[in-house]
């Protein structure tokens, strides 16, 4: 089998093999710390050893995936990783949601992994072998059409593995249902595995051939990007939310990389470099800072019992800890500064700019589009975050677990303070990191040679087109801010006497949880203004006692999910319809198959005549 394969396997140890592996470590070491305190009183002892079996065996398959080096030992470790994490997405075997979820997303995978097949048997066949570096060599020598296919495939294939719309279908069902540290993993870095994929095969092996290629790449990741972040902003389930915006900043990240390939198509390497680089910086960063927030979310879950935010509320005064954690990854996936998402949106940023400035008008208004759909994103999810943190931690508990919740356990509480003192790290050494990244930018781009020096002293980050960002700088000026504040405030009412009120309550008495600001009320000005693609409707209920005297009022409201209803239901109809007609085909009765029989071979002989 290994002639016939050709099968010589060894492993990667260039710049885009070590970033992933570090990421993943990266992210693995404290949901595995996180896990001693989730797991326990949660399953029996066996059930937690399986857990721990599957989790070690679920960070080796990623950890093969990104440093083999042979494509057919690729999918093994590909297939792997799909079914380890489709048995962890079921964990929960006694829950239905949990079954569906992970039925789902096992058939979503498989399509996924049926077009990589494609792609590696089409390369296979031209170039004889499995190994990376042979068809390397001979992908330059395939047709035009042949590469196109390809590019087309690899791109299915990943991109359902990276959830980019509308291939996302599986995420948002499959991440809340795994146990929380699975989900960390699995939003924070098992996803990214498949762009590993696409700049390992599209990138280093195939190469960028077509200047549509990035168009598609960059459109699909502007789409991703505004419809994960509207369809979080509806969600009330906590672990939902954040895996729609792990579509949303999966969509950031191909920005990076989609406009990385148009500039190296139109001959500009440094910023193919510069946008790559940002790419990657934000592909770790996504991983820090949406370990951390999953962590949270798990940490809530433990705590209270529930998921659903409008019945949290009041946590803050509960778990400090869990909310302060929160409030950091919350504030880094907003992009404010100086935290690491921040950082890795302004390059990204700074390379579209830049992009508009050196290309020719149509270019222009792309890349301009594109930077505005980015704008868009950026602003969508930190109003989302102002409702999940405000509506979960603040004002009062809407639910009897909720005013019971305790703070979670010490190995739960030093993992999130892990990730939450790396979305400082990351964005406050934003220089030394970046610096890092363009190296492994050039390996990938194949430009090892390009004099690029984006240049790195004291801390400040200066681009291609001479802007610079101290990120030390804004985070010293937002501390002596802060300082300032509390100093006037005590000089202006720190020497009066303190007196307390009750809230003016507009002429209402006995005010409680339920008179609250909910989620439900500040979605619903997103829900209106974005109304042409959520297509919402409502449900109301009354119950009277008489003519005039409504005892209950019941509304209800409810986004249609378009994708769903007007792509994946068609299409799995038309499947069954299929299926009900080949039923119909195979009765059962042996007279019907010998007349089949009868037909195949007249039809044989007639076309054997023609011929």
């Amino acid at each position: 089998m290994a002639n016939i394969f050709n099968l010589h396997v060894g492993f990667l140890r260039d710049g885009l093999s070590l970033f992933f592996v570090s990421t993943i470590l990266l992210i693995s070491l404290p949901s595995a710390t996180y896990s001693l305190g989730y797991l326990k009183g949660h399953y029996s002892k066996g059930k937690i050893i399986y857990n721990w079996v599957l989790f070690v065996l679920f960070i080796i398959s990623m950890l093969l995936v990104v440093t083999v080096n042979n494509a057919l030992v690729f999918l093994i470790c590909w297939e792997s990783m799909s079914l380890i994490s489709y048995f962890l997405v079921i964990f929960d075997e006694k829950s239905e949601k949990s079954i569906s979820a992970g039925t789902v997303y096992v058939v979503m995978t498989h399509i996924g992994t049926a077009f990589i097949i494609a792609a590696f048997l089409i390369l296979y066949n031209h170039a004889g072998s499995f190994d990376f570096n042979v068809l390397r060599i001979n992908a330059d020598t395939l047709s035009a059409g042949a590469r196109n296919l390809v590019f087309l495939f690899l791109l299915i294939g990943f991109g359902t593995k990276a959830g980019i719309v509308p291939l996302h279908i599986w995420l948002p069902l499959a991440h809340p249902q795994a146990p929380s540290h699975i989900s960390s993993l699995m939003s924070g870095v098992m996803i990214k595995t498949a762009i590993y994929g696409i700049i390992r095969f599209v990138i280093c092996i195939l190469g960028v051939s077509s200047l549509w290629w990035g168009n598609l790449i960059l459109v699909l990741a502007a789409i991703s990007c505004i419809v994960g972040v509207i369809c979080a902003l509806m969600e009330h389930d906590l672990k939902k939310l954040l895996a729609y915006h792990s579509v949303e900043n999966i969509g950031i990240i191909l920005l990076g990389l989609g406009v990385s390939m148009i500039f190296l198509k139109l001959n500009l390497p440094v910023l193919a470099v510069f946008s790559l680089a940002a790419g990657l910086y934000h592909l770790i960063n996504h991983a820090i800072f949406k370990g951390l927030l999953f962590l949270c979310a798990g940490s809530v879950y433990k705590a209270t019992g529930t998921r659903d935010i409008e019945k949290l509320g009041g946590l803050i005064k509960k778990m400090p800890y869990t909310s302060a954690a929160f409030l950091v990854g919350a504030v880094a996936i907003s992009a404010l500064p100086p935290l690491n998402g921040f950082v890795s949106e302004w390059l990204t940023f700074q390379a579209f700019f830049q992009g508009a400035l050196s290309t020719t008008a149509g270019m222009k208004v792309f890349l301009s589009l594109s930077a505005a759909a980015l704008a868009l994103t950026s602003g969508l999810a930190a109003a989302c975050f102002v409702k999940a943190f405000g509506v979960t931690f603040l004002a009062m508990p809407r639910s009897a677990k909720a005013r019971e919740a305790v703070e979670v356990s010490f190995s739960m509480k030093v993992s999130m303070c892990f990730l939450g003192i790396l979305t400082f790290v990351f964005g406050l050494g934003c220089v030394i990191i970046f610096k890092n990244l363009v190296v492994v930018s050039k390996n990938v781009l194949g430009l090892e040679t390009l004099n690029v020096n984006f240049s790195l002293n004291n801390f400040i980050l200066i681009t291609a087109n001479n802007s610079t960002v101290s990120l030390p700088a804004v985070a010293l000026v937002l501390v002596l801010c802060v300082i300032a504040t509390a100093i006037l405030l005590f000089v202006l009412a720190g020497a009066r006497k303190a007196r307390q009120y009750d809230t003016w309550d507009c002429g209402y008495y006995n005010l409680g949880a339920r008179n609250e600001y909910s989620a439900t009320a500040f979605s619903k000005p997103f829900r209106v203004a974005f109304s042409f693609f959520l297509l919402p409707y409502r449900k109301t209920e009354k119950i009277r006692e008489s003519f005039y005297h409504v005892k209950t009022f019941k509304y209800e409201t409810f986004t249609t999910p378009i994708f769903r209803k007007y792509i994946y239901a068609p299409l799995l109809g038309g499947i069954f319809g299929l299926a009900r007609f080949m039923r119909r085909l195979q009765p059962g009765s042996i007279h019907l198959y010998i007349s089949y029989i009868f037909i195949t071979i007249i039809a044989l002989i007639v076309f054997m005549k023609k011929f």
